[in-house]
């Protein structure tokens, strides 16, 4: 990729692009020119080479009410070249490779200093504005500004990203399976490698087998699970989930009267799980991973998330007896450091990533990879903002 670095003359300036931006909740992405502002001190603009749909996408798309907002330029997993920086950033440079994420890491406050968690407190949360000054890098033609999204949006031919969102990786890897870092699959292997932490021989459980789900199955397969139970309605997912190291299924519409809990995975794991993933966002199906987790030193994470406000009820004496409930942001990944080690896993054939993707379409084509989500016919669609 480093014959792909932009000419000087665009530095410092606004960039006319193409961008699919979504002007109304769940209607086809609008693919028109727009205007990328130069980056800020701090900030880096970058030439999108190709981007991924996630189901966050998705269900900020649906969404009609904030924290959904309108017009925006949605994606947020994705892989670029840096085509400009601005003062204050050192770390990157012009035709660099990176991945842009929406998690955070300025490297600067106390919680990125720390080994206990991936938190930043300095950049907390995604924004739909430049973290560090409130305001869009995007306008359309008309000059009305477009909203950000997760801190990337990267349904476009260039975005602007804070550096603290930024994490520069070896350019010889496969765009198309790189850029599954930038949250999907770096989100479902951390969760079992950084966060629950599985050890070798142990049994775990996944409710729901998305990409995410079965991303967590490639993580505990890499930590030495010896039993991966996954937990879906749909039961093509099981072979579909065998590369991953999925060893069981379980589909609860077989299980009669008895919740998976009550029995089934009880009874296959003498007693519970070790290790319990929720890969959906259910409150009920984040209580039915917790019951199903084993008594003692049974750990239950949860990687979806619920509506606003929603609530979890769970037994007390469960907590008493040593059953533990997380929750996991970006699968426990300091984006800066871990990314890193994941991609040399890759390199050295141990994680699989090429496997995710099973589709690949031009830009020009982004609301099909909507539809193919939408109808569950793909886990990563990746799309190619050009025809090279």
């Amino acid at each position: 990729m480093d014959d792909e670095k932009l000419p000087s003359e665009s530095r410092g300036k606004p960039i006319r692009c193409r961008a699919a931006v979504s002007r109304k909740p769940g209607e086809p992405l609008v693919i028109e020119e727009i205007m990328v502002a130069p980056p800020m001190p701090h900030e880096v603009r970058i030439r999108i080479i190709c981007t991924s749909l996630c189901q966050t996408d998705l269900s900020f798309w649906k969404m009609k009410d904030f924290p959904a907002i309108f017009p925006r330029i949605l994606g947020h997993e994705a892989i670029g070249v840096v085509e400009s920086v601005g003062e204050d950033v050192n770390e990157v440079t012009e035709g660099d490779t990176v991945i842009p994420t929406f998690k955070s890491e300025c490297g600067e406050c106390a919680d990125c200093k720390s080994t206990r968690s991936n938190l930043c407190a300095k950049f907390p949360r995604p924004s739909i504005f430049m973290p560090r000054y409130g305001t869009s890098r995007f306008t359309d033609l008309s000059g009305e500004v477009l909203y950000h999204f997760l801190s990337v949006s990267s349904f476009t031919e260039y975005t602007v990203v804070d550096k603290a969102h930024i994490t520069k990786i070896d350019p010889a890897i496969p765009p198309s399976s790189a850029c599954l870092l930038s949250c999907g699959v770096s989100t479902g292997v951390g969760a079992a490698w950084r966060t629950a932490k599985v050890e070798k021989g142990s049994t775990v459980a996944i409710f729901g087998l998305g990409s995410i789900g079965l991303a967590v199955a490639e993580g505990a397969r890499l930590c030495g699970a010896a039993r991966i139970i996954g937990v879906d309605v749909n039961r093509d997912k099981f072979e579909i989930g065998k590369k991953f190291g999925l060893t069981d299924f379980v589909d609860p519409a077989n299980c009669e009267n008895n919740s998976v809990s009550e029995q089934v995975i009880k009874e296959m794991t003498g007693g519970g799980a070790d290790y319990c993933f929720e890969c959906v966002g259910l409150i009920t199906l984040m209580q039915e991973a917790y019951a199903c987790c084993r008594k003692g030193w049974g750990k239950t994470v949860v990687l979806g998330m619920d509506g606003p406000g929603s609530q979890v009820t769970l037994p007390s004496l469960d907590i008493i007896f040593g059953k533990t409930l997380t929750g996991s942001l970006f699968g426990g990944l300091k984006p800066k450091s871990d990314i890193a080690v994941l991609i040399n896993r890759y390199k050295d054939k141990e994680l699989q990533l090429d496997e995710f993707v099973t589709h690949e379409i031009r830009f020009e084509e982004i609301n099909k990879a909507f539809d193919l989500l939408i109808e569950g016919k793909c886990l990563r669609c990746v799309i190619y903002m050009t025809n090279e």
